[in-house]
């Protein structure tokens, strides 16, 4: 293998991934701030891997991203993660199955499931209630 390359930052990028490194809400922000400082400093991606948990091909990525894009590059882009089951779209139609059924939570998610044709745990329902109630109250 050859020696590892290193990035060439300006110091306004150095500040910013460092105010990045420090202050970033989310901890996975932090780390790719974190590993593009550390490939500036010269450091291969596995050694980077190694202290920010990653893998090196992760490592290139955030740093490839880093250049073509800048330190916003490094933030979770919208539209990550898993979608909700339920949703505003669901709120008809659960109220419906409630007022139907208000003393089984079960029979109430049974009749909904059968009208809107998707699955949820009775955890997730009563979440999907309680947040309702909320809404209501405020």
């Amino acid at each position: 293998m050859g020696r590892a390359k290193v990035l060439g930052l300006t110091e306004t990028e150095r500040l910013a991934l460092e105010r990045g490194f420090r202050f970033g809400e989310k901890h996975c922000f932090r780390m790719r701030c974190r590993a593009v400082l550390l490939k500036s400093e010269g450091l291969s991606s596995v050694a980077i891997g190694g202290q920010t948990e990653m893998s090196h091909v992760s490592v290139n990525a955030w740093v490839k991203r880093f250049k073509s894009e800048g330190i916003e590059g490094l933030k979770t882009r919208s539209g990550r993660g898993r979608k909700p089951i339920m949703d505003c779209s669901d709120e008809e139609s659960v109220r419906r199955a409630i007022e139907q059924d208000r003393q089984s939570v079960s029979k109430a998610r049974a009749a909904w499931e059968q009208a809107s044709g998707k699955e949820v745990s009775d955890a997730t329902f009563k979440r999907f209630l309680s947040a309702l109630a909320q809404d209501i109250s405020e």
